[in-house]
């Protein structure tokens, strides 16, 4: 990958289908897990599943190696970790700060 010079995107993932709901749930347990989900029914016809597509990542011979739930919450301490070592910046609240 760290070679690829092709001007076509490469989806990133697991290539495993995952419903909207799951995907949310997974973000609110890392991110915050007392937060309430609230899911819009009136308008049931939204995509309530997504499935990116990574056989061009495959046929490179990459594969996942962190289930989703790791990823996103190694990505979420990189990120607040970041936020918090910026040059005069404030750390990054955490969930419950930034709640109030």
């Amino acid at each position: 990958m760290r070679n690829y010079e092709d001007e076509e995107h490469i989806n990133i993932g697991t290539g495993e289908d995952l419903a909207i709901r799951e995907l949310a749930e997974t973000i609110r347990e890392v991110i915050y897990p007392e937060a309430e989900l609230v899911f819009n029914t009136d308008k049931p016809d939204g995509a309530p599943r997504k499935l990116m597509n990574v056989d061009r990542l495959h046929n490179l011979g990459w594969r996942h190696s962190r289930s989703l739930s790791e990823g996103i919450r190694s990505t979420y301490e990189w990120y607040v970790e970041a936020a918090a070592n910026r040059e005069g910046a404030e750390p990054a609240p955490t969930p419950v700060e930034a709640a109030g």
